[in-house]
């Protein structure tokens, strides 16, 4: 807190951006970031994905962020309702950028289009 009243004063931090800082430190802006970024990589590397390829990408950036949003270093800092939507949606859209079928991936599997993450999600 008190860092994130040095930036306000210093004109670094604008006044009405100090409670963000607070509730998103930088170490879990960049570890959600860094997760994200690996799922990218790993997508772009998958040419005409199975259903099991694209279901361990998933899997594994949700482990990923699973660790970030328990990670003691944010202080307590952590995904609440309107992020981890925001994670489920740019899984989702991730995917399809990808050229992955989503719906029909999820009609094959059983799954709502909203519960793609929730077998491995704990945030």
């Amino acid at each position: 807190m008190a860092q994130v009243a040095r930036d306000v004063e210093a004109g670094i931090l604008e006044p009405d951006c100090a409670g963000a800082a607070e509730m998103y430190p930088e170490s879990l802006l960049r570890a959600t970031d860094s997760a994200l970024e690996a799922f990218e990589e790993e997508m772009r590397g998958l040419v005409n994905p199975s259903d099991e390829e694209v279901f361990r990408a998933v899997e594994r950036v949700v482990l990923a962020l699973n660790t970030v949003d328990r990670d003691p270093v944010h202080m307590g800092a952590g995904f609440c309702t309107e992020e981890r939507e925001q994670l489920c949606s740019y899984v989702d859209l991730t995917l399809g950028e990808y050229g992955v079928d989503v719906a029909a991936l999820l009609a094959r599997k059983g799954i709502v289009r909203a519960g793609i993450t929730d077998v491995w999600r704990d945030w």
